[in-house]
């Protein structure tokens, strides 16, 4: 089975560090999170990562479960257009956590997330489905869209505030064209 790759993305300015670990380090930190809490066998395929909010910080070791081995599924650690927040994927488990106080984190809503889309100039970092859209802004969650594809969609491209993709049509058994307005998440084409 080939490696999975584990992507880190800086596209938001950000006061925390992180360092991505292969294995549990020998004298684990005193501060140890785990993210969801109640899982079993969180350490087969989990994300470790070594965290200080600020570079003076004592670290804190995260463990992030892993949502599914597919290798294509993302995995690794995202700024946040919140400087405070990062984004840790693990196979398709988008974790959103306070680097300042890790104890407070969601999860992202799609499982898995398919791709993600930071978007620096709109302060959105983007979550993509098999069918929908979910745009994280500084505050929390900006918009979700409607159903854009009945299974698997793929974006092309994000410019003049709107991002442009294509979703399958289960009538037509084809792709259909979609674009999105990036400041409310309506969209026009897409799937009814």
């Amino acid at each position: 089975m080939p490696l999975r790759t584990t992507h880190f993305d800086e596209s938001f300015p950000h006061a925390w560090q992180v360092q991505i670990l292969d294995r549990p380090p020998l004298i684990a930190p005193a501060g140890q999170y785990v993210y969801p809490q109640a899982v079993d066998e969180v350490e087969i395929g989990a994300l470790l990562v070594l965290l200080r909010a600020h570079p003076q910080a004592t670290p804190v070791l995260a463990t992030f479960a892993l949502g599914f081995e597919e290798q294509s599924l993302p995995h690794g650690v995202w700024s946040c257009p919140n400087p405070d927040q990062l984004c840790a994927i693990a196979g398709g488990y988008a974790y959103l956590v306070q680097a300042d106080r890790p104890e407070e984190w969601l999860q992202v809503p799609y499982r898995p997330v398919v791709s993600v889309h930071p978007v620096p100039e709109h302060s959105l970092l983007i979550f993509a489905s098999f069918h929908k859209l979910w745009a994280l802004g500084p505050n929390g969650m900006e918009w979700e869209t409607q159903r854009l594809s009945w299974e698997g969609l793929r974006v092309t491209e994000i410019q003049d505030g709107q991002l442009f993709g294509f979703g399958w049509d289960m009538y037509t058994d084809t792709e259909v064209a979609f674009a999105v307005d990036l400041t409310t998440g309506t969209h026009s084409g897409g799937v009814d």
